[in-house]
């Protein structure tokens, strides 16, 4: 018997148009195993996910650059399909504000942590956590935020070279600009360079001490703080490997305690009085030792499933339980186990892993995901190769069959 209520439908939203989104799978799967109806709102073009078989049903996401309104649009009409209240995840940072900005508009519809409209928006802008960081009493990098070319030179006689540039609202940067949220910069005239963008990336830039990376210095937290409070599921993380290496997502990630991290997160949740799952990230720094809170995600981070404790309890479900009213187990951290994102680091994938491991795409139970993915792998390395040779026919990979399922509407078949 699951320990979810089972009568209680989930609906994954993702506005985000990355198909190689694992942390997206890894909800549709951890809520579909425990017997949940789970469906998915985000763009299935050459996503591996809607091969799951454990997506009851996939919904047309929003427009790229949709307004508030336009979202709320298509969760209204995903409500009316199912008919009956919903838990709500979302997977992604402009997921997450949205919803936290319209939750009196959704709570007929679904169930969502009791989180101050704003609270979501504040945290995630780099430039707000900076205050948030200071009032809380968590370390942080020192950050400048330039107002003019003159300022950008100031905070380059301040914080030296290299520096960290990063756009205080990334969700809000233009698709195809070729703007990053994030970048090492190393010269003067590339920092000026990102000042010039700045009402083309539609928010502020911001100019933070560099904290350089190094063995043991890259960590996170993942947790789900109840209607309490309390901080459950979830735990301190440290980053094995990063894609690209040294300052990119967590390609192998192994769960390790740390007492230092888990009260940094439990100070700054509790201080804020933040409700649901949260996701962050820190470097420590190789001269104090001190942890610096790098992000602060309002929702699920993508490696997420690293955190099944004995019970199977991770936040996602965790979430689930809370908000329909239901216990969540006391399990046993498994520390040592890891996480793995094959298409980033596939020898990882083939050690032996003493702790346990979780894989982000295979899955004994759901084989067609990481068949997909594969292909779509495969593919999207061949045309970032073309591009750079200068090559505009891309050659097609054979199409891998998808498995039949239950799980998948009928025009879904047909597409594949």
């Amino acid at each position: 018997m699951s320990l979810l209520d089972i009568r209680v439908p989930a609906v994954v939203l993702r506005i985000d148009r990355n198909p190689f989104h694992h942390g997206t799978l890894g909800a549709v799967r951890s809520l579909g195993r425990a017997g949940v109806e789970v469906h998915v709102v985000a763009d299935t073009a050459g996503s591996p996910v809607g091969a799951s078989r454990y997506v009851r049903h996939m919904h047309p996401p929003p427009p790229p650059g949709a307004s508030a309104e336009e979202i709320l649009a298509v969760l209204r009409r995903v409500a009316d399909r199912i008919a009956r209240p919903a838990v709500l995840v979302p997977m992604d940072d402009a997921s997450a504000i949205t919803v936290g900005r319209a939750r009196d508009e959704l709570t007929s519809s679904y169930l969502l942590p009791e989180l101050p409209g704003t609270l979501a928006e504040r945290v995630a802008d780099k430039a707000e956590l900076a205050a948030v960081c200071a009032s809380a009493e968590v370390p942080h990098p020192q950050t400048l935020i330039p107002d003019s070319a003159a300022g950008v030179d100031d905070a380059l006689r301040r914080l030296g070279l290299p520096l960290v540039a990063k756009w205080s609202r990334p969700w809000l940067l233009p698709t195809g600009g070729g703007l990053r949220s994030t970048v090492l910069v190393r010269s003067a005239p590339q920092a000026r360079e990102l000042f010039l963008r700045t009402e083309e990336a539609g928010s502020r830039l911001l100019l933070q001490a560099y904290l350089s990376p190094g063995p043991d210095r890259d960590w996170f937290f993942h947790g789900y703080a109840d209607r309490s409070g309390t901080v459950r599921a979830g735990g301190p993380g440290r980053k094995q490997l990063a894609w690209p290496r040294g300052a990119g997502l967590t390609a192998v990630g192994r769960w390790t305690p740390n007492t230092q991290v888990q009260a940094l997160a439990e100070r700054l949740t509790g201080e804020l009085g933040y409700r649901g799952i949260f996701d962050l990230d820190f470097r420590r720094c190789g001269e104090t030792g001190r942890y610096h809170l790098l992000d602060f995600n309002p929702r699920a981070g993508a490696q997420f499933r690293l955190f099944a404790d004995s019970t199977g309890l991770d936040v996602v479900r965790a979430l689930h339980l809370d908000l329909t009213g239901r216990s969540l187990p006391d399990g046993a951290p498994m520390a040592g186990r890891e996480f793995v994102v094959e298409n980033y680091a596939p020898m990882a994938a083939l050690r032996a892993a003493p702790g346990g491991r979780e894989l982000a795409w295979y899955a004994a139970d759901d084989r067609s995901p990481g068949r997909v993915m594969w292909a779509q792998w495969c593919r999207h390395v061949s045309r970032r190769l073309y591009e750079r040779l200068g090559t505009t026919t891309v050659p097609t990979p054979r199409r891998i069959p998808r498995a039949a399922s239950p799980s998948l509407t009928d025009n879904e078949k047909a597409s594949s």
